[in-house]
């Protein structure tokens, strides 16, 4: 079973392999997103992180998500030297760097608290993979070259971790440098993550691509993370283990 639907404005796409797999299953996961969606749109007036950077809620009236992902926006601030931050240059809060491996994750969790082994949640790009797909064989993500869309330069095969991409070659500047707010990154165009689960990856491929070229190094130094940068002159560069998660392993 593989649905898709378009919510917190990329396309969400669930698709399950076990033979117990319900329709409802799925609606299940695509209403929790959109929740996710009223909750921390910036485009919603309405959302509680509108209200929040109107000044209409006091922190003692965030939700606990929202604190939640606060706490894990500060946390990330502060293991990536500052390149992670949530406060945008007008001085609004925007937590789209971080909220959608968030989700990602915890949606997966909902699909296994149902008792299902075999799918894969994909929001724009960022993937939690878990068990194998209809064939048996497990989940693949194909990596896409910046210059030409349809074209996949690597395919990699997580396992039951967590992959994302950072990028400017589909929505442009939207990612920039706190530390260097005023210079726009021109000098990588993808970065793509594999962690121990999407939310990490999510999390700190958005801070290690803020970092420019040197996000690749930062990305070797830590810990449990694997990742692949395309630079501006179409010149890729890998992490040190990358490669073992382009071999196909039963």
């Amino acid at each position: 079973m593989k649905k898709s639907n378009a919510i917190i404005g990329t396309v969400i796409t669930v698709e399950i392999a076990d033979d117990s797999a319900r329709e409802a299953d799925v609606e299940k996961i695509f209403s929790y997103f959109k929740d996710i969606e009223k909750r921390f749109s910036i485009f919603d007036p309405q959302s509680e992180i509108s209200q929040i950077n109107n000044g209409r809620l006091k922190k003692e009236e965030y939700s606990p998500q929202m604190k939640e992902i606060f706490k894990l926006a500060e946390k990330t601030m502060v293991e990536s030297n500052g390149y992670f931050n949530i406060v945008t240059p007008t001085g609004k809060y925007d937590t789209s760097g971080i909220v959608k491996g968030w989700a990602i994750l915890n949606a997966s969790r909902m699909l296994m608290s149902m008792g299902l082994e075999n799918f894969y949640v994909d929001a724009g790009g960022d993937i939690q993979a878990h068990g194998k797909n209809n064939t048996g064989v497990p989940w693949s993500v194909g990596i896409r070259n910046p210059f030409n869309q349809e074209q996949i330069v690597k395919v990699v095969y997580p396992g039951n971790r967590g992959i994302a991409t950072s990028g400017t070659y589909i929505r442009g500047q939207h990612i920039y440098n706190p530390l260097d707010k005023e210079v726009p990154i021109t000098d990588i165009l993808s970065l793509t993550i594999i962690g121990p689960d999407v939310c990490e990856a999510d999390r700190f491929a958005t801070a290690a691509f803020a970092m420019g070229q040197k996000g690749i190094y930062f990305i070797e130094e830590l810990d449990g993370f694997e990742g692949y940068m395309i630079d501006s002159k179409g010149i890729g560069t890998s992490t040190s283990g990358f490669v073992k998660y382009t071999e196909y392993k039963l």
